[in-house]
């Protein structure tokens, strides 16, 4: 599969997530407490994502 979401523990001991496209990493979440908010960031950015405005800054 060429997207991913994957749950990790950073060296604090944070859950965090990236997200990779061909195994290169687009972007990493802030730490979280629990697996379980790491999880509810995926299911957010699965539901909110598409709708997303992108607003350029350049």
């Amino acid at each position: 599969m060429a997207h991913t979401f994957e749950i990790y523990k950073d060296k604090a001991g944070e859950f965090r997530v990236r997200f990779k496209y061909n195994s290169e990493v687009m972007f990493s979440t802030e730490g979280y407490a629990s697996k379980a908010s790491a999880q509810n960031a995926i299911d957010s950015i699965k539901k909110n994502g598409p709708a997303a405005e992108v607003v350029d800054n350049s």
